[in-house]
């Protein structure tokens, strides 16, 4: 490896240089290396294409799911939620700006929203304080540096009934509503278990997909074993983006070093307008197509 985590050019006994990544960065990588560098290495940064509306709507939702616990006790309220929503979604001053059809496809949508955070709220406990809301976890293996930002930790009874430990929530928005294999397959999660867990030095074991819209709850109990099986495919990814950086520097030509990985998320990708191949590969989807139709 280079000195960035692979060993080459590193003098016998010297440290090597951990990888720094986030599950973010990792699961960019293997989604698509063209991506990737598009986003983490070229700067100039290519050009990007505008604001998609479920985009938007996403950030919406996790902003006001994150300030509600900020608030006083006896504000963390169903209405409360629906309002943090509202104020959520002046982030967008113009319906454009967030990637919305017009005016009124922004409001029905913001109403949308409104109505499923209110409903996910009122099953909520006010009082169970959280660990952490948008925390930031980290943790190094033998080959990364590794952080990310969680939504939500909880703190919950361990089954075996001798204390308790933290719990990862993700929040989830999409059409699709998640189930317990995606929990248990998910890369971020796992990777989020193992940095919570050793960022507060405990036990952390279960990770949870909350599907706001539905309020639906898909969960998986990591082992020792499967939390290595997630750093080793963590780490696979990671040698291979330090491979394809190590040869973007030694001259390769970059398109080479990082290929497309054409699909049909390419007519959703916000560097469309900068990677001919994906343009070929789809049409291009309309900012507010991946909505669910109000």
């Amino acid at each position: 490896m280079s000195d960035r985590g692979s060993g080459q050019g590193v003098l016998p006994g010297m440290p090597v240089r951990l990888f720094r990544c986030t599950p973010t960065k990792l699961t960019t990588f293997e989604a698509c290396p063209r991506r990737y560098r598009f986003t983490y290495l070229d700067r100039p940064a290519p050009q990007r294409g505008g604001a998609f509306a479920h985009t938007s709507v996403g950030a919406a939702v996790h902003t006001a799911l994150a300030r509600w616990w900020d608030q006083p006790l006896q504000r963390r309220t169903p209405e409360r939620a629906a309002e943090l929503v509202a104020e959520a979604w002046s982030a967008w001053p113009t319906p454009s700006s967030g990637g919305f059809r017009d005016a009124e496809q922004s409001a029905q949508q913001r109403e949308r929203a409104q109505a499923a955070v209110a409903a996910y709220a009122e099953r909520l406990d006010p009082r169970a304080e959280p660990v952490g809301v948008e925390r930031t976890v980290g943790t190094p293996t033998a080959a990364l540096a590794l952080s990310g930002r969680v939504d939500r930790i909880d703190r919950r009874p361990r089954p075996e009934g001798d204390g308790d430990e933290p719990v990862v929530v993700d929040y989830k928005l999409g059409r699709r509503v998640p189930d317990d294999d995606d929990a248990r397959s998910s890369l971020a999660l796992g990777l989020y278990a193992l940095a919570t867990g050793r960022t507060l030095r405990t036990r952390c074991r279960r990770v949870e997909l909350h599907h706001v819209p539905t309020g639906s709850v898909a969960a998986a109990e990591h082992t020792s074993t499967s939390l290595e099986r997630v750093v080793r495919r963590a780490e696979s990814i990671a040698s291979d983006a330090v491979r394809a950086e190590a040869a973007l520097a030694a001259g390769a030509d970059p398109d080479e070093a990082f290929p497309t990985a054409p699909s049909s998320l390419c007519a959703w990708c916000d560097f469309r307008p900068s990677c001919p191949t994906g343009q070929r590969t789809a049409p291009a989807a309309e900012p507010w197509a991946a909505l669910d139709p109000a």
